[in-house]
């Protein structure tokens, strides 16, 4: 199991499977997310207009996982997530978007 997310550096966490699971928008990883997904921008203005797909959520949420398991794969994450429920999932997504949006000074 990880450390904790650190809300300072923007991190946020899902218990995924019993395991917690934290997420951090690095340079990469939005990078790579954004190669997948298209413009974070657009992203963003999805989400706040209620259009964020679940696969979308997923595939973000897949690249910006800090120090994923071996196990994790992304079918693994995804099913985790549903069983949290779009409320579950929500926190998470709102610190994560607001990240993309604000960045950070995590020096």
């Amino acid at each position: 199991m990880s450390d904790p997310a650190n809300r300072l550096r923007g991190e946020a966490e899902l218990m995924v499977g019993g395991e917690r699971i934290v997420l951090r928008s690095t340079f990469a990883a939005l990078v790579a997310a954004e190669e997948e997904l298209g413009s974070l921008f657009d992203l963003v203005e999805r989400a706040a207009g209620g259009r964020l797909l679940l696969s979308e959520i997923v595939t973000l949420f897949w690249h910006v996982v800090r120090d994923r398991p071996e196990h994790l794969t992304r079918d693994r994450l995804g099913e985790g997530m549903m069983a949290l429920g779009l409320a579950g999932v929500t926190p998470a997504l709102k610190i994560l978007l607001m990240q993309i949006l604000s960045g950070s000074d995590s020096r």
